[in-house]
């Protein structure tokens, strides 16, 4: 069995036997700390709009019957987060068309609060809670610093509803080499949450349409049962 019939069967072995709204709740997090710029902010919202109509990515959205929902929010301190996009079924092109439209046009809520990470966390955890009924969950961090202020990953895991919810990262890379690194590994240690959490990295705001458009890609693919991750899971 060949192409989206395959694909569907993949799901089909995958799901409860109860009937889902849709087969993915993704919620992604852009980071809007005082660490990023105007450019790059601009950069952000730029690649996250192109990246969600690139054709390979649209194909992954539509790749079986079962429709994503899909979520966008913004973060920086404790108590400075914003959705620029709440809960909407992508069920045809049109739909991935008008989210993109809207986070091009949205413009940057905060620009002077810290790295609140484990707030962060805590917030996409309660936005999830209401997201529509989907088979799997996930929530995608996009950042370019380690928690600075409030609590961090670890007590978010303990406190938050994340039992069924992989958490995957997007670093970006705009550090010298050695900052580059450490950042890295607090995303691989602390921030990746669950079975089949990966990180993908971006070399600089420049390199964030890039890649958002490989991790929405991977998160889109219909899951198997029995696949294994890629990368180890954070704690949780």
């Amino acid at each position: 069995m060949r192409g989206l019939a395959g694909a569907a069967l993949v799901l089909a072995c995958a799901a409860p036997a109860a009937a889902q709204d849709c087969r993915l709740a993704l919620a992604l997090a852009m980071d809007v700390s005082s660490s990023v710029d105007a450019g790059e902010d601009t950069l952000q919202r730029q690649g996250l709009a192109a990246a969600l109509i690139a054709p390979d990515v649209q194909s992954a959205f539509f790749a079986v019957d079962l429709p994503v929902a899909l979520a966008v929010y913004e973060w920086s301190g404790r108590y400075n987060q914003t959705v620029l996009q709440d809960w909407v079924l992508i069920a045809s092109p049109a739909d991935l068309t008008l989210v993109a439209q809207r986070i091009h046009l949205s413009e940057r809520s905060h620009n002077e609060f810290p790295t609140a990470m484990g707030h962060a966390l805590g917030y996409g955890a309660g936005l999830l809670g209401r997201a529509p009924d989907c088979l799997f969950r996930t929530l995608d961090v996009a950042g370019d610093g380690e928690n600075n202020e409030g609590f961090g990953p670890e007590q978010a895991y303990r406190e938050f509803p994340f039992a069924d919810v992989v958490v995957n990262g997007l670093v970006i890379n705009s550090a010298d080499f050695e900052g580059e690194i450490e950042l890295i590994e607090y995303y691989r240690t602390e921030v990746l949450h669950g079975a089949g959490a990966f990180l993908e990295i971006a070399q600089g705001f420049e390199d964030y349409e890039r890649a958002m458009r490989r991790k929405l890609e991977r998160e889109l693919r219909p899951r198997a049962v029995g696949a294994l991750p890629v990368d180890a899971p954070g704690p949780g």
